[in-house]
């Protein structure tokens, strides 16, 4: 049993009185490339970290469920498993298993009860989705526990489900299912429409050459109404060109398609949303075709012009994104941009291994002339999806 395994289940039982009936665990996630598409029934490719939330379990039969995380001073959280509803006053982090055990009640499994201990090591507010790595953490214990006999993408889909209707965040189906279906030393190539997924080897220690995540410390909110604005400019910018999602826009169609736009009297900002997703969704599909042909260090270019396009036609990058992305390319990383839903957060950095000293320590002198707080800066190694622990 893992060391982090092993703390989560002494913290259960301090707290409930009994050791838990086992362990989960569902890392977070880094995405390298293709951003706010997944809503779009567009194509992601993330990869999950090797930071986890950890979730200690046990069933309970009155219905009562208790939640408890290491790194909130809530204290245990007491709710009623049957009397779980969006807006019911499951509020801050317990939202989200609170949110969980509701949707699986809902699609009509038979879940009571429950005695919940978390602890993580993935940063909140880091753009690396420590919300669905707590939903799908919960969901695979439930799972394991009442004899669902759920799937990886079944455990996304309800989790994601949670997050929407539940927490009220109406995110895309991409960060749970890297965070469910992950592979170690692969990126998830996933269709967001059909869920369709293939793992795609991405061994880059093999090629000399390592992946950077820099955390620059600012905490990014999607609850916040900025997500929800670009979502729904995007399914404005789909209805006025009469198709189910942009995913249906050929990328060799894209300047029609803007006319078409602003022919119809959206606003600019409809247009440059329409435009990065049509464009990211090209993206990713440039970097899958370098990544088969063993090009990695050709994907560079491309990671840097999703940058730009994050930040001047989505606009959700933010200073400290854009000076971590501009202070690895001077300092000569391969590529780099911003990762996750943006507005703070993490960036991302692709480079040779022998300039991983020179880059970091870039980066942390151009944060420091700036006066910003010191970035954590570390590699992403690319890691298992949800597993049970003990």
């Amino acid at each position: 049993m893992s060391a982090s395994a092993a703390a989560t289940a002494d913290g259960f039982e301090e707290l409930y009185g009994a050791a838990p009936e086992g362990v989960w665990a569902a890392p977070g996630r880094v995405n390298l490339i293709g951003e706010y598409t997944d809503f779009n029934d567009g194509f992601v490719m993330p990869l999950a970290l090797p930071h986890t939330t950890v979730a200690a379990v046990s069933r309970r039969t009155d219905g009562v469920l208790r939640l408890h995380s290491a790194d909130s001073p809530q204290g245990v959280v007491r709710l009623d498993s049957a009397s779980l509803a969006p807006g019911s006053g499951a509020g801050g982090w317990a939202a989200y298993p609170a949110g969980v055990v509701w949707a699986l009640r809902e699609a009509g499994h038979a879940v009571g009860g429950a005695d919940i201990h978390v602890t993580s090591t993935v940063p909140t507010g880091a753009g690396l989705s420590s919300s669905a790595a707590l939903e799908v953490a919960t969901a695979a214990a439930l799972d394991d526990l009442y004899g669902l006999g759920l799937s990886p993408a079944d455990l996304a889909v309800l989790a994601q489900r949670a997050e929407n209707e539940f927490v009220g965040v109406p995110c895309g189906i991409m960060d749970q299912m890297a965070s469910a279906c992950c592979t170690e030393g692969h990126a998830l190539y996933l269709d967001t429409r059909d869920l369709t997924q293939r793992q795609v080897p991405f061994d880059l220690v093999a090629q000399g050459l390592r992946l950077l995540v820099v955390d620059t410390g600012v905490k990014h909110e999607l609850g916040d109404g900025a997500y929800a604005e670009r979502r729904a400019g995007c399914e404005a910018g789909a209805r006025a060109l009469g198709v189910r999602a942009l995913r249906d826009v050929p990328y060799a169609e894209l300047p029609d398609a803007l006319a078409r736009i602003e022919a119809a009297g959206q606003p600019e900002s409809v247009v440059r949303y329409v435009r990065h997703v049509v464009s990211d969704d090209a993206r990713v599909e440039r970097v899958i075709a370098l990544l088969d042909a063993g090009e990695a260090r050709a994907t560079g270019e491309t990671l840097l012009e999703g940058h730009a396009s994050l930040r001047d036609d989505l606009r959700v990058s933010c200073a400290e994104l854009d000076l971590a992305v501009e202070a690895s390319a001077a300092a000569g990383a391969l590529g780099a941009r911003m990762t996750g839903g943006g507005f703070g957060g993490s960036a991302i950095v692709l480079a040779e291994a022998d300039a991983v000293e020179r880059i970091a320590k870039a980066v942390e002198s151009a944060f420091a002339a700036a006066g910003y707080p010191a970035p954590r800066i570390f590699e992403a190694t690319p890691s298992r999806g949800a597993h049970r622990l003990r």
